[in-house]
C-alpha cells in the first residue's frame, strides 16, 4: 500500500514551531551571554592556579572596602601588548569597589604622560596609582620581580602585582604613615636590602636616630628599630629607651651575639621585665630543630601569637642562625607580660665560647636550655618590645633559604608594634618552585630511605618474582 502523505499545512506548522523554538533558544543564549558579560570578573572567573596568581587576598579586600576616596589606576601599555595576568588583576580591583577606575594610557598616543610621575624608563604594563594630589609609579620590574637563586646561579621570578598595587592604594589615600627611627652609633649592621625594601613598600617612613646627639626619641616616631649593634649603648641611652617604652613607645630589636665585648646595657632593657640573655651562641641538640646540617641554624617552635600565626597556618619555618639564648623567668611568663614567640627544644644549650666555638658538643661552662629566640614584652601604658636574639636571620641568604619566612616574621612583628595595617604581609607569588625547608633528622631519614631501603626493597621484590616464576616452570616440567 502507498503511504499517505501528511497535509502540507501540518508540515509547515511543524517547521514553524521548530524555527520559533530555535529563535527563542538563541535569544535566551544571547541574553545570558550579555548578562554574564555584565557580571564582575570575580563571579565569572575562578582561580585554579597553585599560587592563586589570579586572586586577591583578604588584606586587599579590607583595604579596598575601606576606601572613601576615588582612586585611578593608569595602565601604561601599547595596544596589543597587554599582560594577561595584570589585566585580570586590574579587573578584580575595579570590580571590588566603585571608587577604583582603571584607565589605559597608550604611550604611542600619550608619549609624555608617564614623565609627570617618574624619571625612570617606563616599560609596557607599568602602572600609576593616583588619588588627589598623591601618586605612586609602579614599574613593570616592580610587578615581576627577579631574584638570584643561591643554588643554581639563575634567577627566580615572582609576581608581586597585588602587593605593589595594594601598597600604592594604601599610600595615596593615607595621610599618616608609620614613622620608623633606625638607631645608629654602635656599629649597627645596615638593614638587609630585601627587608628595607619591604618596609618601604609597606609605606614606612625610615629615618636615622642617634641618641648620642638627641636627648629623647622624636615625638612622631611610631617605632624605634635597633638592628645588629656591634657595641653596647650607654647608660644614658638605655634610660632614654626605657622611658620611651614605659610611656607607650614601641621598640623592635634584632641583636645577637657580638664578637667582642657584650651588650650589657642594651640587654638590661629586657632584664627590667624578667628576661636575661645567656652568654654565647645557642646550639640545638635535637636534630628536629635545626637546618642546613648546622646545629646553630635553629628551627624553633612557633608560639600561638598574632606575630607567628600566619607562618604557622601556612607551615612556614623560620631559620634563626647565630642566636643568643633568652631565659624568661616564671614570674614574667605567669604575669603575661612576656610571651616567648620562638623556643628551642629541651636539648639546646648555649656555647659560652661564642664565635670561638670549636665543637658542637656540650662543654663545661655551657648553659643548659631551653631558650627563647624571640619574645614580645608588654611594657604597660601601651608600650611594647619585640626582641629577636639574632640579627643574622634577616640577612638575604637566610631569608631566601626559609622561602621568605624570616622576613615575614619580622614584618609581622612591625605590624604588631605599629598597629595592624591591612596593606602589610601580602606575599609575592612565586612563578618558580620555593625551597622546601626540612629538619635535619627528616633529611637524614630521606637519604637512608632513598639510598638504602627503597633499592633493597625493589631488589627483594624482584628476587621473589623471579623465584616464583622458576618454581612454576619446574612444576610444569
Amino acid at each position: 500500500m502507498k503511504k499517505q502523505k501528511k497535509p502540507v499545512s501540518l508540515s509547515l506548522r511543524g517547521g514553524s514551531y521548530s524555527l520559533i523554538l530555535t529563535a527563542v533558544v538563541l535569544a535566551l543564549v544571547m541574553v545570558l551571554n550579555v548578562l554574564a558579560g555584565a557580571l564582575p570578573e570575580n563571579m565569572t572567573k575562578y582561580d585554579m592556579s597553585a599560587t592563586k596568581l589570579y586572586s586577591v587576598t583578604g588584606n586587599t579586600r579590607a583595604v579596598i572596602s575601606a576606601l572613601e576616596d576615588d582612586v585611578t589606576i593608569y595602565w601604561i601599555v601599547q595596544a596589543g601588548e597587554e599582560d594577561d595576568v595584570i589585566e585580570n588583576l586590574l579587573g578584580r580591583y575595579e570590580s571590588l569597589s566603585e571608587h577604583i577606575q582603571v584607565v589605559k594610557k597608550n604611550p604611542d598616543v600619550y608619549p609624555a604622560f608617564a614623565e609627570q610621575y617618574t624619571d625612570e624608563p617606563v616599560q609596557n604594563n607599568s602602572l600609576v596609582v593616583e588619588a588627589g594630589e598623591r601618586s605612586r609609579f609602579i614599574g613593570y620590574q616592580d610587578i615581576y620581580i627577579q631574584e638570584p637563586d643561591l643554588y643554581s646561579y639563575t634567577y627566580n621570578t615572582s609576581f608581586d602585582g597585588e602587593g605593589a598595587i595594594t601598597s600604592a592604594i594604601d599610600y595615596v589615600v593615607s595621610e599618616d604613615l608609620p614613622k620608623i627611627s633606625i638607631l645608629e652609633g654602635h656599629g649597627e649592621t645596615e638593614l638587609p636590602a630585601s627587608f628595607k625594601e619591604q618596609m618601604e613598600k609597606d609605606n614606612m617612613e625610615l629615618s636615622a636616630l642617634s641618641l648620642l646627639t638627641a636627648e629623647t626619641v622624636p615625638e612622631d616616631a611610631d617605632c624605634v628599630v635597633i638592628f645588629g649593634p656591634q657595641s653596647d649603648i650607654s647608660l644614658e641611652e638605655k634610660e632614654i629607651l626605657s622611658g620611651y617604652v614605659e610611656n607607650g613607645g614601641k621598640l623592635f630589636v634584632a641583636a645577637g651575639p657580638v664578637k667582642d665585648g657584650a651588650l650589657e646595657n642594651l640587654n638590661s632593657l629586657l632584664e627590667d621585665y624578667g628576661v636575661t640573655v645567656a652568654d654565647g651562641i645557642v646550639v640545638e641538640g635535637d636534630r628536629e630543630h635545626y637546618a642546613l646540617q648546622t646545629p646553630h641554624a635553629l628551627i624553633p617552635e612557633l608560639a600561638d601569637h598574632e606575630i607567628t600565626a600566619s607562618l604557622a597556618e601556612a607551615r612556614y619555618f623560620p631559620i634563626i642562625p647565630i642566636s643568643s639564648g633568652l631565659e624568661v623567668s616564671e614570674e614574667a611568663k605567669e604575669s603575661g607580660r612576656v610571651t616567648e614567640l620562638l623556643t628551642t627544644s629541651e636539648l639546646a644549650f648555649s656555647k659560652k665560647a661564642g664565635y670561638g666555638l670549636e665543637t658542637y658538643e656540650k662543654e663545661e661552662g655551657d648553659t643548659d636550655g631551653p631558650f627563647a629566640s624571640a619574645v614580645a614584652v608588654d611594657c604597660g601604658n601601651d608600650g611594647k618590645i619585640v626582641w629577636f636574639a639574632s640579627s643574622e636571620f634577616l640577612m638575604d641568604m637566610y631569608n631566601a633559604l626559609s622561602s621568605g619566612a624570616n622576613g615575614d616574621l619580622a614584618m609581622n612583628a612591625l605590624a604588631f608594634l605599629n598597629g595592624e595595617r591591612e596593606a602589610m604581609a601580602i606575599r609575592s607569588k612565586s612563578l618558580n618552585y620555593n625551597y622546601l625547608t626540612i629538619r635535619e633528622s627528616v633529611s637524614s631519614m630521606l637519604q637512608v630511605m632513598m639510598i638504602g631501603v627503597f633499592p633493597l626493597l625493589y631488589l627483594g621484590v624482584g628476587a621473589v618474582v623471579v623465584l616464583r616464576r622458576r618454581r612454576k616452570q619446574n612444576e610444569t616440567v
